[in-house]
């Protein structure tokens, strides 16, 4: 048992990385990659990192960061812990009203899951164990790993240079243009190799008729699952009327916030592939709760990311640590945010994400030649 432990110092840092091919989805355009790095320091010196959810909207990893200093910091600094959990569940209580009065639920979700992955590194880092074996001894070394962040009409240039960096399984972004999307998706499944799978993905971008009318066009195409095909909030009789008809299995849980909110979809039955965000609700804590419950109903853990270096590295400890059948999502798009803090070149074999076995999440510092990505840099301590 771990003694008991006092956050002292909190480190927010925030990355704006400019690219030359813009990140395209059927709601918005990402014309940069933001990323929110945190780091807690407790009252021995031992650290932690995490990250906060920063894609959406344009403005908003500056807003995240200021929402943790300024807002929830003082809930934070000079608190015991016992558990790594403890801080997830007096945050998602302490920062409810909070939430509600100002109407965002969401930016204060993300920033209690950053918070959460970062003492979740402090407490393994300080155990001598890499996150995933911290969670469960058991832990898997080696994950099923597919490429993603592919637009439907780049599949051929991107599934192609994804195939050249070890991958085996691809996922196109849908949900632009119906005719175009099912042509193009068909294209690229058609042009798979022996023992590789596709993957697609629409963003919410449909109502019912229009996804019972993709899934039904695509009828005898190997898809793995079609993601997201309504909105998260799309009636539970509409979830279950497609994936009735659908001979694609629905994925999704992105976008899905709260316990009893999982609980309600899983309940469902309608998705077949559970993919919450570890640094948009939930943190390790709530993930790992969430997928040990999709996994005993029968439905498949598959942590969503499309981030920076931290979060990706606490959803590959994450699947370790929860076993079963997920695969691991890994962005294609060139981002140093991510390649220089985890290093799929180094990771990747054979269409699997090897596992590191450094303390924590395997990052002590953040690169220093993102100097000048940078462009915001707040700290608080006792």
């Amino acid at each position: 048992m771990q003694d008991s432990m006092v956050i002292r110092r909190i480190d927010t840092y925030v990355y704006r990385c400019p690219v030359d091919r813009p990140v395209a989805t059927s709601f918005g355009i990402m014309r940069d990659r933001p990323a929110v790095f945190v780091r807690i320091e407790d009252q021995k010196g031992a650290f932690g990192w995490g990250e906060i959810f920063a894609n959406w909207p344009a403005a908003g990893a500056e807003h995240r960061a200021n929402l943790l200093m300024k807002d929830v910091a003082d809930l934070v600094l000079g608190v015991e812990l016992q558990t790594p959990r403890d801080l997830f569940h007096k945050l998602e209580s302490e920062t409810r009203i909070r939430a509600i009065q100002c109407g965002e639920l969401g930016p204060f979700r993300q920033v209690t899951a950053g918070l959460d992955i970062a003492l979740w590194d402090l407490f393994s880092r300080r155990a001598g164990q890499p996150l995933g074996k911290f969670i469960n001894p058991s832990a898997s070394a080696s994950l099923p790993a597919y490429a993603s962040g592919i637009q439907v009409r780049d599949a051929e240039e991107l599934i192609g240079s994804s195939r050249n960096a070890g991958f085996r399984a691809y996922k196109v972004k849908v949900g632009f243009d119906l005719p175009t999307d099912v042509a193009a998706t068909r294209a690229a499944a058609s042009a798979l190799q022996p023992g590789e799978r596709l993957f697609t993905d629409a963003n919410q971008a449909w109502d019912l008729a229009s996804a019972e009318t993709f899934v039904t066009k695509l009828s005898g195409c190997d898809i793995g699952w079609l993601e997201e095909p309504l909105p998260v909030d799309a009636h539970e009789s509409d979830w279950r009327r497609l994936a009735a008809m659908s001979e694609i299995p629905l994925a999704g849980g992105e976008n899905i916030a709260g316990y009893g909110e999982f609980k309600t979809a899983i309940g469902t039955g309608a998705l077949a592939f559970y993919q919450p965000d570890v640094a948009k609700w939930g943190g390790v804590t709530g993930c790992y709760d969430v997928a040990g419950q999709a996994i005993a109903a029968g439905q498949t853990y598959c942590p969503h990311f499309l981030g920076g270096g931290v979060g990706l590295e606490a959803s590959a400890h994450l699947l370790a640590a929860v076993g079963g059948a997920g695969l691991l999502e890994i962005d294609v798009n060139p981002n140093p945010l991510r390649d220089r803090l985890s290093d799929s070149g180094q990771s990747l074999r054979a269409g699997c994400w090897h596992v590191g076995d450094a303390p924590g999440l395997g990052i002590e510092e953040l690169p220093g030649d993102l100097a000048a990505f940078e462009t915001l840099t707040i700290s608080r301590s006792l």
